[in-house]
């Protein structure tokens, strides 16, 4: 681990990215249009990244039917979970801890793209 933190400058690229696509499409469009500009403008920089990938769920060593589907992982790393909600909730949160905790990876993003204004996030690191 870096003295800045795990993935701390990919974060920074991560976010420069978010605020690019907030700037150009605006607030409170709905949650796909943000997840395929927000894809667009990460290839557009050159930052790695595997969009939709099903995680697999076990009960006592036997693999479950249903699956969790975060929006991202970026630099094989952190793990993205992208919305367009009036504001963010104690329910996104928990949804992307546990996108985090069966996914191995230790940092996460929350980023919410509806408010007109401003984007909202919040970086977390286990």
């Amino acid at each position: 681990m870096r003295e800045d933190g795990p993935f701390q400058q990919e974060g920074y690229d991560l976010m420069a990215a978010a605020f690019e696509v907030h700037n150009e499409n605006g607030g409170g469009l709905a949650e796909e249009v943000y997840q395929e500009s927000f894809e667009i403008e990460l290839e557009m920089r050159g930052m790695p990244f595997v969009a939709k990938q099903e995680l697999a769920l076990f009960y006592k060593g036997r693999e479950l039917k249903r699956r969790y589907i975060p929006d991202l992982y970026v630099c094989e790393g952190i793990v993205v979970e992208l919305k367009s909600v009036a504001q963010l909730l104690p329910e996104h949160t928990a949804q992307l801890f546990n996108y985090m905790r069966i996914s191995g990876k230790s940092v996460g993003y929350l980023i919410n793209f509806a408010p007109i204004k401003r984007l909202e996030w919040r970086r977390y690191v286990l």
